[in-house]
Parts: structure tokens; C-alpha cells; sequence
């Protein structure tokens, strides 16, 4: 977090699109926020998923941008989930210092029949499987995978068990997505998403007791927050509660605003953040060395009609290459 520190009322708002780190000393606690506008609805018109499909998926960006910008090198986080259920694989990463891309994947028939008989629900259109979340450094280095269980939770309840297993910090994530009329937008709908992320981060040793973890002896509450004793991280899950959905990607109130409603009487500190964008890392040299690798016969099966077309999943990008150039 930069040292650099800018109180509310000195600034011009950081506006879409924008990651802003804040602490609120009074309670030991510390986090992000983000609204994302028209980066988002950039990824979600692209692929045109249907509305549902379009909901799971800004989440997962949502979270990963939340996640990924807390990064300190470069590299990327990558949030991933396998399951089995009509929407079986969502997709997103962040490359520093703000670059997002992401993808669905899902069965339309399944996807069809789950609408009609009303098991529509976020879990349900999961199903059962796992979340990954993956810290890539680059070449030469060890990738840092942490994996969650997908058993009809949320999103928000996933984040939680992955910081209280991998990290032991204890964390509140909330999340919000909708396609709404923007002001001044022509009355067009936009998709928009908002999000927000709470870690209790006490100074004094007495205080660092963790939730019960396998092999661990602290105390843990009902919600698997930790520190239930603790008046301090109890009153800043309680302001945090008073937030609904549509206040985190509420256009006319804005990141900075909503921390002010929230932590005003604590005291909130927002910091320098980050701009994210939608930008995809593919390239045609990129895929050219992946198709170098092939073997002989590997090429003849890619081509089709005397080309071999490789679409990319996150931007939808088309290259073409001749097969003759990998002989």
C-alpha cells in the first residue's frame, strides 16, 4: 500500500474502473474497493453469454480484480472454477499493474432447461466442483495455488474459506452485479458490477488469534469469521452488513462515498489505487510458439481448408496461420 495517503474531500473521485485501497485504524482493518462500468461490460458484450452466465462471470472478475491488485510483483492472479453443472468453467485473470480478461464456458441445453424448471440460482447453475485461485509469477518461479470446495456456496462464502484456510486473515467479501440504465448513457442498459473486501489486521499480538483451522486452537463464530470475541472486527463486519448489493455499483454514490457512509465515524484512509482494464495478453507470436510445438500430424488435424484459425477464449480474436509455415 503506497505511503502516500489522500483523505476524502481532497481529490477528484476515482470513478469506474478504479481499485481504492483503504484502512480504517480505529477498527484494524484495511481493504479495497471497486466499481467496474465499462470495462466489464466491454468482456460481457463480447461473448454476448446469456444473462445469467453474464451474472457468474462478472462476479468472478469482480473478485479477481479485488484479489489480484493486492499484488505486490508482477505477474498474475487467475480465479478459475471446475464443476459440474450447466455453467461448468468461468475464467478470469489479472495481469499487473490492471489488465483483466475472462471467459465462460457452458451447455446451452442445460443452461435452457435449469431456466425453465427455475433452478436459475447462481449455486445451482455451479453445481459441484472447486475454485482455484492461482498466483503466477512468470517463468522460472513456482506457481501458488490455493483450491476451495464449490458445493453450493457463493462466490462471497468461497473468498472467506480461502482466506481462512490458505492465508488465516480474517476476511469479509461482499459482491454485487447488475444490468442497469446509466445516466446520461441514452438509455441504454450497462452491465455493472461493485465489490468490496474486509481484513481484520490487529497490531497487537493478543489479538492475532486466528479461527479454527486443522491443527489450530483459536475460537471461531457461527459465520466462520474468527474473533468473535473481538469488539472491534464484530463492529466493522456490522457496518459492512448494512450495505446492499446495489449501493457497491451505484454510479451516482461512488467507491469513496460508500467508504464514507460506512467508516465515517472510524475514521477511513483511502490510498492510491490502480485502474483496471479490459485487455487481453494474446498475441500471434504467442500462439505461433504454441503451434511450433506441434507435431506433423498435430498440424494436419488443425487445418481446415488449407489454414489453421485459432480463436482466442478470452478476447474472441481470430489468427490465421498457414500450415506450410510449421513444416
Amino acid at each position: 500500500m503506497s505511503e502516500q495517503n489522500i483523505r476524502l474531500g481532497e481529490f477528484g473521485f476515482a470513478g469506474d474502473d478504479h481499485v481504492v485501497p483503504f484502512d480504517v485504524e480505529a477498527l484494524d482493518v484495511r481493504g479495497r474497493a471497486v466499481q467496474v462500468g465499462p470495462m466489464l461490460d466491454q468482456i460481457l458484450a463480447r461473448h454476448d453469454y446469456p444473462e445469467p452466465v453474464a451474472r457468474l462471470l462478472a462476479e468472478v472478475i469482480v473478485l479477481t480484480v479485488l484479489l489480484g491488485s493486492s499484488l505486490k510483483f508482477d505477474g498474475k492472479f487467475i480465479v478459475q472454477t471446475r464443476t459440474d453443472g450447466p455453467v461448468d468453467m468461468l475464467v478470469a485473470d489479472f495481469a499487473t499493474p490492471g489488465s483483466v480478461r475472462a471467459y465462460a464456458r457452458f451447455d446451452q441445453e442445460r443452461l435452457d432447461e435449469a431456466i425453465a424448471e427455475g433452478e436459475a440460482s447462481p449455486e445451482a447453475l455451479l453445481g459441484v466442483g472447486v475454485l482455484a485461485l492461482t498466483i503466477d509469477q512468470g517463468e522460472h518461479t513456482q506457481r501458488y495455488q490455493g483450491v476451495v470446495e464449490l458445493n453450493g456456496s457463493t462466490l462471497e462464502d468461497v473468498a472467506r474459506t480461502y482466506f481462512r484456510q490458505s492465508e488465516q486473515i480474517p476476511t469479509e467479501v461482499r459482491l454485487g452485479v447488475a444490468r442497469i440504465v446509466v445516466p446520461g448513457d441514452s438509455g441504454a442498459e450497462r452491465w455493472r458490477a461493485g465489490g468490496l473486501i474486509l481484513q481484520f489486521l490487529p497490531a497487537a499480538p493478543e489479538r492475532s488469534r486466528m479461527a479454527d483451522l486443522p491443527g489450530g486452537d483459536g475460537d471461531e463464530d457461527d459465520n466462520g469469521n474468527g474473533h468473535p470475541e473481538d469488539n472491534a472486527w464484530q463492529e466493522a463486519l456490522a457496518l459492512l452488513e448494512t450495505v446492499e448489493p446495489d449501493e457497491l455499483l451505484d454510479p451516482t454514490v461512488g467507491t469513496e462515498r460508500l467508504l464514507y457512509r460506512l467508516f465515517h465515524e472510524q475514521g477511513v484512509r483511502v490510498y492510491e489505487g490502480v485502474d483496471v482494464k479490459d485487455e487481453c495478453s494474446c498475441s500471434r507470436d504467442k500462439i505461433k510458439a504454441i503451434l511450433d510445438g506441434f507435431t506433423a500430424e498435430e498440424i494436419e488435424e488443425s487445418t481446415e481448408d488449407g489454414i489453421i484459425r485459432v480463436n482466442c477464449e478470452f478476447c474472441s480474436k481470430e489468427y490465421v496461420f498457414d500450415p506450410e509455415d510449421f513444416e
